[in-house]
């Protein structure tokens, strides 16, 4: 597994719950060369693409490319499963292309035959797998005992409960609070 930056995993942790996986807007500490740096690894390493923004919406934009184009920044494949969210297509596509984003309409999209969302079920063995289990389990879990087991930080756990869990897989995460061990978050057992 790739070891992210905490920069890096907090980009992509708010990518994956924002529709499409837009990366932007960036952390508002991140400015300048900074973002410049942590954006030109992401991309390198294949965790970000960038792809046309559509201006005549107001949608966020990374760079103008000079020809009255502009450019955003979307999370790959490769970017939400390094920080443990399985996705459909597990072939990220190659940084920099725009050509994959043209080929399909833009996820939720409407196109006039929508059908059911696949059931999509998370690997053995990440910690994907990992997270579903302990919530699943009968005492559920803690956000911190979930921390010791997947080496995620807070906002990444909740990240993965709200997207890959809720949004993704459609599972519902319920949580109450527990005199003795706090806020206990649990999935119904299947």
């Amino acid at each position: 597994m790739t070891k992210l930056s905490d920069t890096q995993a907090l980009i992509l942790s708010a990518a994956a719950q924002r529709p499409e996986h837009i990366a932007l807007p960036l952390p508002e500490s991140l400015r300048g060369g900074a973002a410049a740096k942590v954006v030109g690894a992401m991309l390198a390493k294949g965790f970000l693409e960038e792809v046309d923004a559509d201006l005549r919406k107001g949608g966020p934009m990374w760079r103008e490319t000079g020809d009255g184009h502009g450019v955003m920044l979307v999370a790959t494949d490769a970017g939400l499963a390094a920080i443990g969210i399985e996705t459909e297509d597990a072939n990220p596509a190659p940084a920099g292309t725009t050509e994959a984003q043209t080929e399909k309409p833009a996820p939720g999209t409407p196109t006039g035959t929508e059908a059911a969302p696949k059931t999509r079920t998370p690997r053995v063995g990440t910690k994907q797998a990992t997270l579903i289990a302990m919530l699943r389990a009968p005492g559920g879990a803690t956000i911190e005992e979930i921390m010791a087991a997947t080496g995620w930080q807070s906002h990444t756990v909740r990240g993965a409960m709200a997207g890959a869990l809720k949004k993704k897989l459609g599972l519902e995460v319920t949580s109450e609070k527990v005199e003795v061990r706090g806020r206990v978050y649990r999935l119904p057992t299947a």
